[in-house]
C-alpha cells in the first residue's frame, strides 16, 4: 500500500527528473566553463575562482540533491524534510563562505550584480528551503512546490552566474590583443 507521502511525492517525479538532470549537465558544463577560464589570459586567482565559480558548482550539486531526495520513496514527508533542512542550513553557510571569499579576493572587484546574484539570491534561496522543509515536516503540500520554486532559482542562479563568467571572459582583451595594441 503507498503511503500519503510516496503517492504525493511520486507526482513530482517527472519534475525532478527534470530537474535533477539539469543539475547534473550543468555541472559538467562548469568543467567547460573551467577550461574557458584555464585557457584565457584575464588574470585570476584561486580565491576568485573560489568566490565566483565554485558556488555555480554547489548550487547545481544542490538541485541534483534535492531532486535525488524527493525522488525517493518516502513513508513520511518528516524524513526528507529534515534532509532538505540539513541541505538548506548547509546552504547558509556556504554562502556566508562566499561571502567571506568575495570580499577577500583581489582579483575582481565586485559590483552590485555580483553581490546580489552571488550572495543576496543564493541565501534566499536556501532559507526558503528552509522554510519550504519546515513546511515539509508538518505535512504542508504548499512546500512542495516552495521547495521546486527553490529549485529552479538555484538554477537559474547557477546559470546566470556561468554565462556572466563566459562572457566577462569573452569580452575581455587577449595578451596577445594587448600586445599588438601597444605597439
Amino acid at each position: 500500500m503507498e503511503t500519503s507521502a510516496h503517492s504525493v511525492l511520486s507526482l513530482w517525479e517527472s519534475f525532478y527528473v527534470i530537474v535533477g538532470s539539469s543539475g547534473a549537465g550543468l555541472t559538467g558544463l562548469m568543467f567547460v566553463v573551467i577550461t574557458l577560464a584555464a585557457d584565457s589570459s584575464v588574470p585570476r586567482t584561486p580565491e576568485t575562482l573560489n568566490a565566483y565559480g565554485t558556488p555555480n558548482v554547489i548550487h547545481f550539486v544542490a538541485v541534483l540533491l534535492i531532486a535525488a531526495v524527493l525522488s525517493a520513496p518516502w513513508q513520511r514527508f518528516k524524513d526528507p524534510a529534515h534532509v532538505m533542512g540539513a541541505i538548506a542550513l548547509a546552504g547558509i553557510v556556504y554562502g556566508l563562505i562566499v561571502v567571506r571569499r568575495m570580499l577577500r579576493q583581489t582579483g575582481y572587484k565586485p559590483v552590485l550584480e555580483d553581490w546580489v546574484w552571488h550572495a543576496v539570491l543564493p541565501m534566499t534561496a536556501y532559507a526558503a528551503l528552509f522554510v519550504g522543509a519546515a513546511g515539509l515536516s508538518h505535512d504542508q503540500i504548499w512546500a512542495l512546490f516552495l521547495i521546486a520554486a527553490v529549485s529552479l532559482l538555484l538554477l537559474g542562479i547557477g546559470i546566470h552566474n556561468a554565462w556572466d563568467t563566459v562572457t566577462y571572459l569573452a569580452t575581455q582583451p587577449r595578451e596577445t590583443d594587448k600586445k599588438e595594441k601597444s605597439k
